[in-house]
């Protein structure tokens, strides 16, 4: 196979032949005009991405080598080999096995190796139309043929830094919300479940926290779970503990509650398990002030806890079913962040959406137990007294807009607004010292 060449006297033979293989590389035009760091053509016969660009490559192995022989016989190195990263419409992408060639003055985009990466590429009229691999009615690319029957396409690199840093930010992200996955991450911006969320891109790698704290649950058996049909019909509870270490205030104890409607969760901590009855009350009392609806049904795994005649009697005045059918513990195996993030049981909007009808926002979230800084009021300092009060991050305050962060000077709880962050910090218990995680 030959393509014909209409610029005579190029810089480069429009056929690159890799040694030692028999695919032919070819590039019908070279069109000074349009060459460019940025600017690559779309080859039908090429059957690699090349470039010359070391710049571009997010990552490059340099010890992958061979030679590429051109149409004047010309031989050159290829000296590595490596993935581009690109910003698009979409999101970042990333190119992979894209040869670097030093002596290449131009970059080559191959047909071949997108159509074997899922890519549908249709050729009609005066343009390429490129289609997303995944969803095939996507179209992410119209190229516009121009002089010389040539096909350009101008990208825009992400270099090394920039994809480092989108990638700490997804990192970070992910630690925000609870250790989400980076999947969930990415639907919860695509739809707009959540205000302030930047966009997630998808990083390889392992999060050491995930390996070891997170288990795989059971879903609910298709067919045969009855789900709730608004908010307060189905209520989960369950009671863990007691803990090895006691809390701040010496609670050994936590309950769960949760809406199995929307999914929304309240965790209460108590340091005895006797006090599950009135820290029923207490919920009941909120959620159905909030929702202006009743509990319908409190199912629990039917422990010591709850099966006793003052609760029976309670929930029977009150109109409510003690269900007596179990519930898994690893299904209740959630956190206060599982209510910002989406979840199978309810479409395209998070807990907290399906339960209030608002959207939340991400822009107060911070790590759990990173290192902060809380500001000290000059009324509750001197005048020469250090501003800020070293401590760490225990959540969000229930009560006002406010962190709730332990106080590593005073051994005590501070709510407060005025707090910087060094989420990438953690706080070293057997050294009582800090150190950077991250």
């Amino acid at each position: 196979m030959e393509k014909d060449c209409r610029l005579k006297g190029n810089h480069q033979a429009n056929c690159i032949e890799e040694n030692n293989s028999s695919d032919q590389l070819f590039y019908t035009c070279n069109s000074v005009a349009e060459t460019g760091e940025a600017t690559w053509y779309i080859d039908s016969a090429a059957s690699n991405h090349m470039t010359y660009n070391k710049g571009a490559f997010q990552t490059l192995d340099e010890s992958f080598k061979t030679n590429v022989k051109l149409g004047d016989n010309h031989i050159v190195k290829v000296e590595g080999k490596g993935s581009v990263a690109i910003n698009t419409k979409k999101g970042t992408r990333i190119i992979n096995d894209v040869m670097y060639i030093p002596n290449l003055r131009t970059n080559l985009f191959s047909v071949g190796q997108m159509m074997e990466k899922g890519y549908t590429l249709h050729f009609g009229g005066d343009s390429c139309t490129i289609y997303d691999n995944k969803d095939k009615t996507l179209k992410i690319a119209e190229v516009r043929m121009k002089e010389h029957r040539c096909f350009p396409i101008h990208l825009q690199y992400m270099g090394r830094t920039a994809m480092k840093a989108q990638e700490d930010q997804s990192w970070l992200w992910h630690r925000r919300l609870g250790h989400f996955n980076f999947q969930g991450l990415k639907i919860l911006h695509q739809k707009k479940m959540m205000t302030n969320l930047p966009q997630i891109q998808a990083v390889e790698g392992y999060c050491e926290a995930c390996l070891q704290g997170k288990q795989h649950k059971k879903s609910f058996p298709s067919g045969t779970s009855w789900r709730a049909k608004a908010v307060l019909e189905l209520i989960h509870t369950d009671v863990c503990g007691p803990m090895r270490t006691p809390s701040h205030e010496q609670n050994r104890y936590f309950i769960l509650f949760i809406d199995d409607y929307s999914r929304m969760t309240w965790v209460y901590f108590m340091r005895e398990k006797s006090e599950v009855f009135k820290v029923f009350k207490k919920f009941k009392n909120l959620v159905e002030k909030q929702s202006g609806r009743s509990i319908k049904v409190l199912r629990s795994d039917r422990g010591k806890e709850y099966n006793n005649s003052e609760f029976d009697k309670f929930c029977e005045e009150e109109g409510e079913t003690l269900a007596k059918s179990f519930l898994g513990r690893s299904n209740l195996h959630c956190s206060l962040s599982t209510q910002q993030v989406s979840t199978k049981a309810v479409q395209n909007m998070t807990p907290i959406e399906a339960w209030s009808g608002k959207k939340p926002s991400a822009k107060h979230l911070r790590v759990f137990g990173s290192i902060c800084y809380v500001h000290i009021p000059t009324e509750k300092r001197h005048k020469l007294e250090e501003k800020t009060e070293k401590g760490i991050f225990l959540g969000y305050s229930t009560q006002s807009k406010g962190y709730r962060i332990y106080s590593l000077k005073t051994k005590k709880l501070i709510i407060s607004r005025d707090v910087e962050f060094d989420e990438d910090a953690m706080w070293n218990w057997d050294e009582e010292k800090v150190e950077n995680k991250v």
